[in-house]
């Protein structure tokens, strides 16, 4: 039986195609490499690449997850609004259920975040790529 270690495998987006990067400014992602991939130690989940917008930092705070204010022991600088982030799945997922879901980039979200939110959910927030540079 083949194992399906994901270190080997190429991590894939929701789109079925290989992860692209999410973002390097600031330098995004559970192992901080700019790209939304994911693994066991990654219990958060960290698969969405959002564009925050101000409406999604303040509603996710006061969700009780303070993406704003920095926490620099763990390299992590806040974010402000334009800002590309690997978010946690279920925490975007909660902001939707706010009403204050931010753009999302689905060739750079990984695949795994379907497990949490749905495909169609995205879609309505998703963003073409040309369009970020």
């Amino acid at each position: 039986m083949a194992s399906s270690d994901p270190q080997q495998d190429t991590p894939r987006n929701v789109l079925g195609q290989p992860l692209q990067s999410c973002g390097t400014e600031p330098m995004t992602g559970f192992y901080r490499d700019g790209c939304c991939n994911t693994g066991p130690d990654d219990r958060g989940v960290h698969t969405v690449c959002a564009i925050v917008t101000d409406d999604f930092l303040r509603a996710s705070r006061q969700l009780g997850n303070d993406l704003i204010t920095p926490a620099l022991q763990f390299g992590f600088p806040g974010l402000k609004a334009g800002d590309r982030w690997c978010v946690c799945a279920a925490r975007w997922l909660q902001v939707f259920e706010a009403g204050s879901a931010c753009p999302v980039v689905l060739e750079a979200t990984h695949e795994n975040t379907l497990r949490i939110v749905p495909f169609e959910i995205l879609l309505q927030f998703a963003v073409i790529p040309e369009h970020l540079h």
